[in-house]
């Protein structure tokens, strides 16, 4: 990454030594997982770009918007309304929690057996070389897990501004009426940090640019479902990756491009086994488990993770006339997100259930974070339903460290082998 961003980076606190080795090990993993792929889609250059410049000009277009009046928002979960950000000339983007980083510091924070997604998220924070979290006005968590709302006690400290959204974790009426209350008390929050009143007239805009860009991932998604699949696992996983960051009209309109390329490329067909992958997030630069599967034989044809179609499968309906009949429909679009943090969950377990089916996998490998225990209690469940389909199933508990990635490439390769 260019040194031209080195004052930049100074005035948002970076440390510049650590920041500097981050960039190293990135750009390494990635030359290593991405790069040395052979026949990847032209349009993957757009995405390697974005990744290139990823702690750069990214920064700086934010850094810019914020000189224009904008607002930014950075959080951890895809339960955090997009459309209303936007409507409020804000500015939505993902922060950092894919890699294991400052966990020692980060363990004065949380206990040891913390999750890795959450160490990471303050480990970043402390380490000072997250320029999306420097660059946030406001930092929105959301109570997932138990293990993130305790942790969240400590981030509210460590940002400049906080605001907490509660989750019910039941859905029914009740759980509605109550979501629905934590959705303005949100828009009252950002209508307080940005000073502008929220409109029906931009909120439909808003509405309908989210539809777009989760249109253009469908499109995605829907091409990946073909035998002759035309893209990778880890390339289809990095789009929905910077599905979290990049400018939302532009990256529509180069998955789009893409898409356009792929349709044109059926033939080509990625070889190995087609694998579902079920469970945790993953997020930048986590690509250790999707490298180890398509190394071994297999192909990764589709995501149940909020970093794939749970994130992005459910539109928000464009059909209300109100300002409050927009608001509900908002709330009820997220409140269809298949979360692991519900209780009863059936329809996770269906939803893996017709993915599976429609993206004709040949196996479903359950992805868990060491110590999530929301995704590790119902991944045995899930494992048990699945088996009773005759729909083969591979359970993986794991965290960011590679020290496991030989008895990982090991499991996952007589997996693969036994699809044959």
């Amino acid at each position: 990454m260019s040194y031209k961003y080195t004052e930049m980076w100074k005035k948002l606190n970076i440390n510049l030594e650590a920041h500097d080795q981050l960039i190293g090990i990135l750009s390494e993993g990635y030359q290593t997982n991405f790069l040395s792929q052979s026949n990847r889609p032209e349009g993957m250059k757009y995405f390697d770009f974005v990744v290139s410049e990823i702690h750069g000009l990214r920064i700086q277009e934010l850094v810019e918007a914020r000189k224009e009046g904008k607002k930014i928002i950075g959080s951890f979960c895809v339960y955090v309304p997009e459309e209303i950000i936007l409507a409020l000339d804000a500015i939505s983007i993902g922060l950092c929690s894919g890699a294991e980083l400052a966990f020692e510091e980060a363990e004065k924070y949380v206990p040891r057996n913390t999750c890795a997604l959450i160490k990471s998220a303050i480990g970043f924070n402390l380490a000072k070389v997250c320029p999306y979290i420097e660059v946030s006005d406001l930092v929105v968590g959301e109570n997932t897990c138990d293990g993130k709302k305790k942790a969240y006690e400590s981030i509210k400290d460590l940002v400049n501004d906080f605001h907490l959204m509660d989750l019910p974790q039941t859905k029914n009426s009740d759980s509605m009426k109550f979501f629905k209350t934590e959705i303005r008390r949100f828009i009252a929050k950002l209508e307080e940090l940005t000073g502008k009143k929220l409109t029906f007239e931009k909120l439909q805009a808003a509405i309908k640019k989210v539809n777009k860009k989760r249109q253009a991932v469908a499109r995605l998604n829907i091409l990946r479902r073909n035998p002759n699949c035309p893209i990778s696992g880890l390339d289809a996983l990095l789009i929905n990756q910077i599905y979290f960051n990049d400018d939302i009209d532009r990256f529509t309109g180069k998955v789009n491009e893409l898409c356009d390329e792929l349709e044109k490329k059926l033939e080509t067909k990625q070889s190995g086994k087609r694998i579902l992958v079920s469970g945790c997030p993953m997020a930048i630069p986590n690509w250790k488990l999707p490298a180890i599967v398509e190394q071994n034989g297999g192909h990764i044809i589709g995501e149940e993770l909020c970093t794939g179609e749970r994130g992005s499968f459910h539109l928000t309906a464009e059909d209300a006339d109100t300002l409050e009949a927009q608001i509900d429909q908002i709330a009820e679009r997220y409140m269809k997100i298949e979360c692991a943090v519900f209780t009863p969950n059936e329809d996770r377990l269906e939803r893996i259930k017709e993915m599976a089916k429609i993206y004709k996998a040949d196996g479903v490998l359950l992805y868990n974070l060491q110590f999530c225990q929301p995704y590790q209690h119902e991944s045995i469940s899930i494992e048990k339903e699945l088996e009773n389909l005759n729909i083969p199933v591979l359970n993986i508990d794991t965290d960011y460290s590679m020290e496991d990635s030989g008895q990982l490439s090991t499991r996952i390769e007589a997996f693969i082998e036994r699809l044959s």
